[in-house]
């Protein structure tokens, strides 16, 4: 009885998944339960438990979905609180963690730098310590120069004291990619304006290439030099934005409901900025209920792949899109190797991106499954419940207006899908999965019919 009590506990120990797991979860229960006091609402009666469960693990998986409005619902208090989550769980609680040690004079050791190597999806263990100090300070700096510049444009309207505070607010949320807020309408009144329009884009994009992408731009400045992830990474982004852009243009210049009453300026802009937006940043300047089917469907798919690994975006990450795609030219030219850029890939590499793709589509298809039976009284499209699910996952905040009308349950089966998406399908499973030993024989091989 003892020694299986004790399996048992050996078996379930913290590992490196699991204290990554933990340091989301804690964060968002302690925002939950801070957001839900009668202090955080602007109407002094709080405003809720579940939404404020809600509204924290959106914020904390920096994703912008909303189940009340952020701007009219929260009180002063509350949207100071959001925007800590927001900030913690874009650099991720180990960032910090490394920063308190290393002003305590702590000494960091191996263990905990394969739990930061872990949390920052650093190749190895080397300068993971220099790399989290890094990505505070890049963090940081990218924050005050976008605020500083959204606080020059709106106190104009908005009075020098609000405007800093609006302008931090929308820094902090583009670029950890949260898409959260302080307007009902998110941007649609700047869908013309070119300093807004590229100061929000810009620092969701910065912030969705990686912070290992942009500290290796910095560090090296030479596109030869860098390393075959930055590479691929600012290559697909580069080319993700661009097709995103065109495809909205052509598509919504035949659809009067968003772009008939704009000039062809405005257009250009909104284009643009919800052909960038998917890349999980969540704000929007037009109303993405009105968009044609076509075009909701192709942000879906822009959702889905999501920004790029060690971001604070979601989805399934672009290098991994890049991965399967040479993966599939390789077999169709009957290559042997998966090469990008006359590099190699590992096929530890492949298996691993196969996995993430099979258990995101596994992820979405559940998570859109579940809401067409939780949301069945509402009679919603299944556009409006797919795009709610990609949205969750891909950590993106967009949504067609699904998200205020959401069943109890509709919201719990979000709230997993926004979780799952931010800490990875991978991490997930790596978490509740039980360590196993190595295998010490092998079956005999044989072939199976394919397609």
């Amino acid at each position: 009885m003892r020694r299986d009590s004790l399996s048992s506990k050996s078996q379930f120990h913290l590992t490196s998944s699991r204290l990554i797991l933990l340091s989301f979860a804690c964060p968002i229960v302690l925002g939950a339960i801070l957001l839900s006091l009668p202090i955080s609402a602007s109407s002094g009666e709080g405003i809720g438990w579940l939404n404020a469960l809600f509204t924290s693990t959106s914020a904390v998986c920096v994703t912008g979905l909303a189940v009340v409005d952020t701007g009219t619902d929260f009180s002063i208090f509350g949207q100071t609180v959001i925007m800590c989550l927001i900030q913690i769980g874009g650099l991720g609680f180990m960032t910090y963690s490394v920063l308190v040690a290393v002003v305590l004079g702590k000494r960091i050791g191996l263990k905990n730098r394969l739990l930061i190597q872990e949390s920052t999806n650093a190749l190895s263990t080397q300068g993971v310590v220099r790399l989290s100090l890094g990505i505070f300070t890049v963090a940081l700096v990218i924050e005050v120069v976008g605020a500083a510049l959204l606080t020059i444009r709106w106190s104009e309207h908005l009075g020098l004291k609000n405007a800093i505070y609006y302008g931090i607010f929308h820094s902090v949320s583009s670029f950890n990619n949260a898409g959260f807020g302080l307007w009902s309408d998110s941007l649609s009144r700047y869908v013309g304006d070119p300093l807004v329009n590229i100061v929000i884009t810009l620092l969701f994009i910065i912030g969705g290439l990686g912070f290992t992408v942009v500290l290796d731009i910095i560090r090296n400045r030479s596109w030869k030099r860098l390393s075959l992830h930055s590479r691929i990474v600012l290559a697909f982004s580069g080319i993700l934005c661009l097709t995103g852009f065109l495809v909205i243009f052509a598509l919504e210049s035949f659809n009067s409901e968003t772009f008939g009453n704009m000039s062809w300026w405005e257009r250009i802009w909104a284009a643009y900025f919800q052909g960038v937006v998917t890349r999980t940043a969540g704000f929007n300047t037009i109303d993405i209920a009105s968009m044609m089917t076509a075009s909701q469907f192709f942000m879906i798919f822009l959702m889905f792949i999501g920004a790029s690994s060690g971001s604070t975006g979601g989805g399934i990450k672009t290098s991994t899109f890049a991965v399967l795609l040479f993966t599939l030219i390789s077999i169709v030219k009957g290559n042997p190797d998966v090469q990008i850029m006359h590099r190699r890939i590992p096929q530890s590499i492949i298996l691993r991106s196969l996995a993430v793709m099979v258990i995101s589509v596994g992820v979405v298809t559940v998570a859109t499954f579940l809401l067409t039976l939780s949301e069945h009284s509402l009679r919603k499209d299944f556009m409006e419940v797919l795009f709610e699910a990609t949205s969750a996952f891909g950590t993106v905040g967009l949504s067609m207006g699904l998200t205020p009308e959401l069943s109890p349950l509709g919201k719990f089966i979000v709230i997993f899908t926004m979780f799952i998406g931010r800490l990875g399908p991978l991490t997930i499973a790596f978490a509740l999965s039980q360590r196993v030993s190595r295998q010490k024989y092998r079956f005999p091989e044989e072939k199976v019919l394919i397609g």
